[in-house]
């Protein structure tokens, strides 16, 4: 049958589903206006053009919009399926479970801050990261935390504060729960080298050696490797860094990351970001304290870089980073998707680099290794915990500031401080808590005083503490009166002697260097039956040697030993 001895006749007119899948005849050009009227005797059905133009719009339009939403369905099925490939991506591991530092209590506005660790790990467990790492004879071995920092977000997102810990600091090692191995670690006789603590149960035993030393709650972790940063670096587009001489990070027995730039700044991206972060022959004193610094320099430099160049509106780019970053991370598993690191990013993007400081953790030497630098450290760490600005403003910016209110006269009142935690563990009575009292009322300026352990065990024996004693032997020189334990089963006992001695909680520390409940009498309480209660000091000390991240004008002291002309 020849196609035009059908034209305009009822079937394919009348098929109702024709019109509803879109199959108008008319959009395969059929339709012919010019057409002579066909010889027959009864009259043509052919409709008016007025009739028909509507009908075939309405049909063309059907046809375009069925054509839409199969476009728009299939772009959101790719989306879909790049968004759970870029979750696929991100390696996780749990928090601790137990004997975690008390949760950050919530400023007047009900805001608490976010503490995240961030880890770089040595681990050459793959072919890029043997090649970046070298030390052939480790592939496969026990990682290291090598780098290990502290970033705390105040509760109203104001300012950002960062405490680096050198990979040499020894530190009191609790228990740590290895998930992966089934097998537990015992708690560390005495002190280690806190970057062995990869190797005792993940980042989680890392989390937990942080929160048994600051008394910080940590929210989330963040673990990146050599390929990772990298990765990262590359996705970045570089990041520029300073040194105020020529350097190569090599000496003659091959030590040294290989790093080779001229004097002044230099954007650096890839494996040669990779060599700045590793560099310690050459920077400085050729320490981990310098290495430190140079890694603060390349964060503050690398934060700029972000919130000031087109990475985050190139799409090219920001997917590389998005690919690269979710790749090269392990986190907790509170960020276990790309939605949740993209609404952290957005939460740590509120902040202005003028108020980021970036800290090194108050050290002393103790050997070849460093130790927490008593007050300086504690100092720095009651700082964040409580929520303090590092950049200078004096809490204005924090917890302490927002929950300030007007009172009525127009002054500033600083609401009631919340209660402290205590432990769960009963205290015992009195009469049954062995007590050790130490003299550590010395100072740079002034000699301790003679008989301060026996008067203050004196004082607590007043008090029903009759097994308390004076260790006269002890040689401390301590700013703040502090108390000690050795183990979890007696911190009830030895937050009942602080109360006692009408002490905060916050002086209650648990440390292997005791055998029992002590008490270090320190410069704070010479004389009297209570410590002193100085002004309260909330300035950064000095020895953290702090960085602004707005500070543009950073660049790093090269070692004389490792430049060239």
């Amino acid at each position: 049958m020849r196609q035009g001895s059908v034209r305009g006749e009822g079937p394919l007119d009348s098929d109702p589903h024709a019109g509803e899948q879109g199959l108008d005849q008319d959009r395969f050009g059929e339709e012919d206006e010019g057409e002579p009227p066909r010889r027959s005797g009864r009259r043509p059905r052919r409709e008016s053009g007025r009739a028909r133009g509507p009908r075939r719009k309405r049909r063309i339009f059907r046809w375009i919009a069925g054509s839409l939403t199969v476009l728009v369905l299939a772009a959101a099925g790719l989306g879909y399926f790049y968004y759970e490939y870029l979750n696929n991506r991100i390696d996780t591991e749990q928090l601790p479970d137990d004997n975690r530092a008390p949760e950050a209590t919530p400023n007047a506005a009900g805001q608490t801050p976010l503490n995240i660790l961030v880890i770089g790990s040595d681990a050459r467990d793959t072919e890029a990261n043997q090649k970046l790492g070298g030390a052939k004879e480790t592939f496969g071995g026990t990682p290291l935390a090598d780098v290990q920092m502290l970033v705390h977000l105040s509760a109203d997102r104001s300012n950002m504060s960062v405490i680096s810990m050198p990979r040499d600091t020894l530190v009191e090692v609790p228990q740590c729960r290895d998930e992966k191995n089934d097998k537990t670690y015992p708690a560390s006789n005495g002190r280690m080298m806190t970057n062995e603590t990869l190797g005792r149960g993940g980042a989680a035993c890392t989390v937990l050696t942080w929160e048994k030393l600051t008394g910080i709650r940590i929210n989330h972790f963040m673990m990146v490797d050599f390929a990772g940063v990298v990765s990262m670096a590359d996705a970045i587009g570089g990041v520029p860094v300073c040194v105020d001489a020529n350097i190569h990070s090599r000496d003659s027995q091959g030590h040294g990351s290989g790093l080779r730039l001229e004097k002044g700044t230099t954007n650096i991206k890839g494996e040669q970001a990779l060599q700045w972060l590793r560099t310690r022959y050459g920077f400085e004193d050729g320490s981990d304290i310098g290495r430190a610094k140079a890694q603060h320099m390349y964060m503050n430099s690398m934060v700029r870089e972000l919130r000031e160049n087109a990475t985050l509106s190139n799409p090219g780019r920001l997917r590389s980073l998005a690919e690269e970053a979710t790749d090269a991370l392990t986190v907790d598993t509170g960020l276990d998707s790309v939605a949740k690191l993209y609404d952290l990013s957005k939460e740590l993007r509120k902040v202005p680099p003028k108020h980021i400081t970036m800290t090194t953790m108050p050290y002393e030497y103790q050997g070849a290794r460093v130790v927490p630098k008593p007050d300086d450290a504690e100092q720095l760490f009651r700082l964040v915990r409580e929520d303090i600005a590092l950049d200078g403003d004096g809490g204005k910016k924090g917890g302490k500031g927002a929950g300030k209110k007007d009172s009525p006269e127009g002054e500033q009142e600083e609401s009631a401080d919340p209660k402290e935690p205590t432990s769960d563990d009963p205290a015992a009575q009195p009469a049954e808590i062995g007590v050790t009292v130490q003299n550590a009322t010395g100072s740079d300026r002034q000699q301790a005083v003679q008989g301060r352990a026996h008067q203050v065990a004196q004082l607590l024996a007043g008090q029903g503490y009759s097994r308390a004693t004076a260790d006269n032997g002890a040689t401390l020189s301590r700013a703040r009166t502090t108390i000690r334990f050795p183990s979890a089963e007696l911190e009830g006992d030895a937050q009942a002697v602080a109360k006692s001695l009408g002490l905060p909680m916050s002086s209650v520390r648990e440390s292997k260097d005791v055998s029992t409940v002590t008490v270090v009498v320190g410069a704070d309480w010479r004389s009297g039956e209570a410590p002193e209660q100085p002004k309260q000091d909330d300035r950064t000390p000095e020895s953290a040697d702090a960085l602004n991240g707005a500070d543009e004008s950073a660049c790093m002291h090269v070692d004389p030993n490792f430049t060239w002309e």
